[in-house]
Formats: C-alpha cells, sequence, structure tokens
C-alpha cells in the first residue's frame, strides 16, 4: 500500500476488515465507519511543515489491520448510539497512540521493517523516530480531550500502562520473580492496556450499559493479551514476506517471549543445544538462525498456541453480559482471529 510523501494526499481506503462478519448490514456500516476513520487518521496526522507530515504518516500508510480502531465501532454496536462522533474520535486516539508506540518499538527494537516496509528509524533515524512517535501521543492527547475528563483519564491510565510495559520489557525478573509472570504483566501493559481501552471507549461512547462497558474492557484486556502473545509467536514461525517483519527480531534482542520462556523451562535433556543458544549471544547470525531454527520445531510453540486460545476463551466467555445476536458474535470471531494468528 503505497502513499504520497508530500504531506498532503488523503489515506488510502482500507482494506476488507479485518474479521470476517456474517452479517452483511453490520459488516457494511463497519466498513464504511473504518473508511471514515482512515480518512479522519492522515487528517490528525498532519503536522504544520510537510517533513512532519511525512514522517507522522510514514506508519500510517504501511497499513496494518487497524484491529484497535475496528474494536471502537464494534463495541459502539453493543449501544444505542453506535454512529455517535465521539466514537469516531475514541477511535483515531486508540489508533494514533498506537502507531505512535510503533516508532518507539521500533527504535527500542532496532528495527529495520514494520508492515513490510521500512521502519521509521531506519527511513528517517533514531532521534525523528523518537519525536515523530511523541508528536503523534501529542496528538492523541489533543484529540482525547474532546472526549471530557472522563476519557482524558483513561487515556492517561492507559498510556502509563503502555510505557510502563515497554519499560519493564527491558528489565530483568527480580531472582524471586517468575520470569513468565514478569512476562505477562509486560504483554498487559504494552498491548492488553489500549486494546481495553478500544473496547471500554466503544462501549462508553455507544452508550452502552455499565455492566457490558465493565465486561468488554475485561474482554479486551485479554484479547489484548492474545493479540500480543500471538506477534510474538509470530516472530518466531513466521517468514518475513508472512509477517511483513524480521523475523526473530526479539530473539535476536534478547527480548524474551512466551515461546522462549516455555523452552526455558524445559527439562528434556535434548533441549540443551537450544537452552545453550538462548542462554547466550543471538547477534551472531548463525546462532541466531540455529536457535529459530531449532525453535520452530519445539513443542513450546504449541504450548504457547494453546495458552493464546486459551485467553481468547476467557475473552469470549465475557460476552455473556451482552445480548445474543450478530455484535456479541463479531466480537466472539474477533477473539478467534486474535488467537489465531499464530496458528
Amino acid at each position: 500500500m503505497s502513499h504520497s510523501s508530500t504531506g498532503s494526499a488523503v489515506g488510502p481506503s482500507p482494506a476488507e476488515l479485518a474479521l470476517p462478519i456474517d452479517d452483511t448490514a453490520l459488516a457494511d456500516r463497519l466498513r464504511t465507519r473504518m473508511e471514515a476513520v482512515e480518512e479522519a487518521l492522515y487528517h490528525h496526522a498532519q503536522g504544520r511543515t510537510a517533513y512532519v507530515t511525512d514522517a507522522a504518516r510514514h506508519l500510517l500508510a504501511a497499513g496494518g489491520k487497524r484491529f484497535r480502531p475496528l474494536l471502537v465501532l464494534l463495541a459502539a454496536e453493543s449501544g444505542p448510539h453506535p454512529e455517535a462522533p465521539e466514537v469516531q474520535t475514541a477511535a483515531c486516539v486508540v489508533e494514533i497512540t498506537h502507531v505512535g508506540s510503533l516508532y518507539h518499538d521500533d527504535v527500542m527494537d532496532e528495527a529495520e521493517l514494520r508492515r513490510g516496509e521500512a521502519s521509521a528509524n531506519a527511513r528517517y533515524d533514531n532521534l525523528v523516530a523518537i519525536l515523530t512517535g511523541d508528536f503523534l501521543f501529542a496528538k492523541s492527547s489533543e484529540l482525547t480531550s474532546q472526549l471530557g475528563p472522563d476519557a482524558v483519564r483513561i487515556q492517561a491510565e492507559t498510556f502509563a500502562r503502555l510505557v510502563e510495559g515497554q519499560i519493564l520489557e527491558t528489565v530483568e525478573p527480580g531472582p524471586d520473580e517468575d520470569p513468565l509472570e514478569h512476562y505477562l504483566e509486560v504483554v498487559a501493559g504494552k498491548t492488553g492496556s489500549l486494546i481495553a481501552t478500544s473496547a471500554r471507549y466503544g462501549a462508553m461512547f455507544g452508550g452502552a450499559d455499565p455492566t457490558v462497558v465493565a465486561a468488554l474492557t475485561a474482554y479486551g484486556e485479554l484479547v489484548g493479551t492474545a493479540f500480543q502473545l500471538s506477534d510474538d509467536i509470530l516472530d518466531i514461525a513466521s517468514e518475513t514476506e508472512e509477517s511483513g517483519k524480521t523475523p526473530g527480531t526479539d530473539l535476536r534482542e534478547g527480548v524474551p517471549t512466551l515461546p522462549v520462556l516455555l523452552a526455558q523451562a524445559s527439562t528434556d535433556p535434548a533441549d540443551a543445544r537450544l537452552k545453550e543458544l538462548l542462554a547466550g549471544d543471538l547477534t551472531d547470525d548463525d546462532r541466531h538462525a540455529e536457535a529459530l531454527r531449532l525453535l520452530r520445531v519445539h513443542p513450546a510453540m504449541e504450548e504457547a498456541r494453546s495458552y493464546v486460545v486459551g485467553r481468547a476463551q476467557e475473552a469470549k466467555e465475557l460476552l455473556t453480559a451482552l445480548p445474543e445476536g450478530s455484535v456479541r458474535a463479531a466480537l466472539e470471531d474477533f477473539a478467534d482471529v486474535v488467537a489465531v494468528r499464530s496458528a
């Protein structure tokens, strides 16, 4: 998906929705609203100069599934006012916050690819990538202020959790701390928090009952956790052309993920070589390639996938707070799609 670098073009229309929806009328409504969100995103990512605009739109133009704004729009369907203008604004808030975090993420990971395109730090440099992320966070805060003090508080709490999760990712767990628990706390902060807020905003601004808002917030937290865990599995399992990212980035950087932690916990003597590699320096291309190859066929991969499916199942069970129908079915499908991304 290409995009003009003049800084003045309107964003591309999104492809088909990121999940199949059986109800044609619901799918059509969501598609129309997603197109409006997509156009608004490019408008909100505009700076006062063409250079800043180009940098801010760089990762937007690379595409992406737009899971978070879609979840806002879908959750809003649980209330009587899914077409409220605040719903579209909230959808832009969560996506701009997410995209801003990707600029920082890629600097931390020293990533060269993002969504099949050059990462911002590769195209520009680390300084521009970091400041562009900050610019987008400022834009999301500006937008949130239009949604009232409750939304500002929720956004601030969410952003604090997101950043703390990113910081914790760089910190070794303490001697008395379970590495897996530490990792899951990172995931909940980095990814679960914003996806929970996506569902919460949608339900809130769609006018849903408070019990539904609470259920969808908890649902979003679980779906967000599953989303990040499946992304981490894909980091090991997929080839570059499939995922649009450099495979094994987390592995190379020494960032522990669910499959790695499960493999390290193995007591099978046959895993000695893999555990030796994982404990050592994986910036060496040959060692990295060998570790990737061994991990891809290790039982830890299937164990990790089963864990992800379990979190998605928990999320679906929370949806009993909603009446049966196409919206609930679509939210169940949303959880399933997230869970099987790693399959």
